[in-house]
């Protein structure tokens, strides 16, 4: 499957909306955990796959492809690790918000 791109048809749209085109990009499979992992530091491929516990590796070249290609995540090749673009981590800022509705969810359901 080709990696969503705003403007093309996606995966559950034919609009090319951006919205759906983030949408469908996110949602694959162990899209969101690579996002997650990166979001402190860099990391190699071999640490990425560690941190998303039993992620197959071709799974995790495709979703570091997609990422690349969507200017997401930068292969960092002096250090040999990705690394969350500036794009990325303004993806990642807009996700904040859902990251602390999560934490009150799990409080309120700890209670």
């Amino acid at each position: 499957m080709p990696t969503p791109r705003p403007g093309r048809r996606v995966r559950g749209s034919a609009s090319g909306r951006p919205i759906m085109a983030l949408l469908d990009l996110l949602g694959r499979r162990w899209a969101l955990r690579v996002l997650w992992e990166l979001r402190t530091e860099p990391a190699s491929f071999r640490e990425l796959r560690a941190r998303c516990d039993g992620m197959s590796p071709s799974v995790l070249n495709t979703r570091l492809h997609e990422l690349r290609e969507t200017g997401i995540v930068e292969d960092e090749s002096e250090a040999g690790g990705y690394r969350l673009t500036r794009r990325g981590r303004k993806l990642l800022a807009a996700l904040t918000p859902l990251d602390a509705w999560a934490r009150s969810w799990q409080a309120a359901a700890d209670s």
